[in-house]
């Protein structure tokens, strides 16, 4: 009875595991299923085993022996069945490719029939040794051969993978290996050691728990989860959208017609009076721009835009830029700027060019006198240059528990004594963001009460033989053209009174479209404008159905059509140039942008 030890443990942990694993929800993978079977034909294995050595034990009692030849038969059917699917298991969690799985799994349904055909066939001997049950024969030697043929597969995938075999997945191998060494030990001490079906569910042990089987509740709560946030998401950018457009539509009117009046010949109370509106409406904007950045980087969605800049022109620009926003603070305004930097550089300006001046605009708020240093330094690694921005200031300073905040959006520090002082607290935590998507570092070292310094290092590429585009500096150029025709379409009576004013000191002929019919009918009636610039959120009809519509009636249309919208969230230009149109102008119309487009469609 001393061979039943084994079979017996092995029993109790295989129902064990059957009913922790079929009672569990989970995923139907190929993993899983293998998995599965394989349990099943260890329980069925052990069972049989059992079965035979308790009939072994009454055959003594002339219990015909016919039995145990089938039961031992059956046993051994096991041993290639289990085999087989161990070589599939181990195939698929190494290589995964669907379709060789699938020819595998059909030759080794085949041979395993075939095997099994044969081991019925083939005889089988029930010997007892020393009062032990045991079998011998041809049949016995059979399965034998065949699951070291399997063994010998499944050694050549780990070779071939050799990388990957120390992983946890592979663990139940390594343990089969050395238990199989210790049963063939064993066994030759005892040839009626009933062992092998214990090992092998002990390894069905060992690969519960490193199987990939996630509990199907928890993934349905995931999905849940990740609906709601793709649905909140979702909402945020519609709302970020309709607030873009709803409050660029009014400051559109509000900057395009200041501008305009500023150049008329006014007294200087009322070009101070324009100068506050400009300067109120660009604080608006920022504000928006601010926080539409900040939803972009967060949603991993914001653009950079990398081509050839003057590196010398922006300094310049930030420098301008930057002392116009002093007014009449009484601060030292001072640059360092290396001479031997290189004229050109390839790389997203327009964002280099908004870290400069959130941390320059940062400094002018917070340093009421004193100075503001504007410093910059390069160095150059082969074609790759370093920028190294410093931004230093005599201000308020930031207290040393408040470093680890600073970068921390809608946070404004030491909010008591600088109430009075404009912000979202967003400059900086774009600025951060920014920086790191650039593969840039920010650091801050400051002394509360004396200023504080700030230095970005974000590497670019140098540019030898730059292009000789010059769109940057449109906007210093006085721009005409005479005899060109534009058409202008927006639902909107007052977008279209600004686009008349921004449109006259180019001496263009401007007609007007209050909706998407009325600029079709006006553009087949009259077709020979020399450029259309078209709202897209319009009723009835938008922008983009409006010029689907255009193309689909006129053969060959080809009239530069630009989107003009206040609509101004990220990825909205590439929306509007796959839907047909030739360029992308937001509100408020900035006029180097405009003068960037006009040059670029009616020189």
């Amino acid at each position: 009875m001393s061979n039943l030890y084994f079979p017996i443990c092995g029993l109790f942990t295989i129902i064990l595991i059957v009913i922790l694993f079929f009672s569990r929800k989970r995923v139907e993978s190929k993993e899983t299923k293998l998995y599965g079977y394989m349990i099943l034909i260890s329980f069925f294995n052990v069972s049989i085993v059992l079965t035979e050595l308790l009939i072994g034990y009454f055959y003594y009692n002339n219990v015909t022996n016919v039995l145990l030849e089938i039961f031992n038969k059956i046993d051994l059917i096991n041993y290639i069945l289990w085999m087989s699917l161990l070589f599939l298991y181990v195939y698929h969690i190494t290589y995964g490719n669907k379709d060789v799985y699938n020819k595998f799994k059909k030759s080794i349904l085949v041979l395993d029939i075939i095997f099994i055909l044969a081991e019925f066939i083939m005889p089988i001997e029930i010997i007892n040794y020393e009062g032990s049950m045991g079998v011998a024969g041809m049949a016995t030697e059979f399965v034998l051969l065949i699951s070291s043929l399997y063994l010998i597969l499944i050694i050549i995938v780990l070779i071939l993978n050799y990388k990957r075999i120390f992983t946890k997945k592979y663990l139940p191998l390594i343990v089969l290996a050395l238990l199989t060494g210790i049963a063939a030990a064993m066994r030759t001490l005892n040839p009626t050691l009933i062992i092998i079906p214990t090992i092998l569910v002990f390894i069905d042990l060992i690969m519960y728990n490193t199987i990939e089987n996630p509990d199907l509740k928890m993934i349905e709560e995931l999905n849940i989860a990740r609906e709601q946030a793709e649905k909140a998401n979702k909402a945020k950018t519609e709302f970020l959208s309709n607030m873009s457009h709803e409050i660029r539509t009014p400051l559109n009117a509000i900057v395009s017609f200041s501008n305009s009046l500023m150049k008329e010949n006014l007294n200087e109370k009322y070009k101070e009076d324009l100068r506050c509106i400009v300067d109120a409406s660009s604080n608006l904007i920022e504000l928006v721009n601010g926080i539409l950045d900040i939803s972009k980087i967060e949603a991993n969605k914001i653009e950079i835009v990398n081509k050839e800049y003057s590196l010398t022109d922006m300094i310049n620009e930030l420098v301008a830029l930057s002392k116009a926003r002093l007014g009449e603070k009484p601060l030292d305004f001072r640059t360092k700027i290396d001479p031997s930097m290189p004229k050109y550089l390839y790389g997203d300006v327009s964002r280099i060019k908004q870290i400069c001046v959130n941390l320059l605009t940062n400094s002018i708020k917070y340093t009421n006198e004193g100075f503001i240093e504007f410093k910059v330094d390069t160095v150059k690694y082969g074609d790759i240059v370093r920028l190294i921005i410093t931004v230093e200031d005599s201000g308020i300073g930031i207290k040393k528990e408040d470093i680890d905040k600073l970068f921390q959006k809608f946070t404004r520090l030491d909010i008591e004594k600088n109430i009075s002082i404009e912000g979202s607290g967003l400059g900086l935590a774009i600025t951060k963001k920014l920086v790191d998507l650039m593969g840039g570092k920010i650091i801050c070292s400051s002394e509360y009460g004396k200023g504080s310094k700030f230095t970005v290092a974000i590497d670019q590429k140098a540019v030898d033989n730059p292009k000789t585009t010059k769109e940057e500096e449109l906007p210093s150029l006085k721009l005409e053209f005479p005899g060109k025709r534009i058409l202008v379409i927006d639902d909107n009576t007052l977008n279209l009174k600004v686009a008349l004013r921004v449109l006259e000191p180019y001496k263009i002929e401007v007609d007007t479209a209050k909706s998407g019919d009325e600029g079709i009918e006006k553009i087949i009636m009259n077709n020979n404008y020399d450029l259309v610039l078209m709202d897209d959120m319009m009723p009835n009809k938008t922008g983009i159905e409006t010029l689907k519509e255009l193309k689909e009636n006129i053969e060959d249309y080809n009239t530069p059509t630009i989107a003009l919208t206040a609509n101004a969230i990220n990825g909205m230009r590439e929306k509007y140039l796959s839907n047909g149109f030739n360029d992308y102008l937001s509100k408020p119309i900035e006029e180097a942008e405009l003068k960037r487009v006009l040059n670029r469609f009616l020189k």
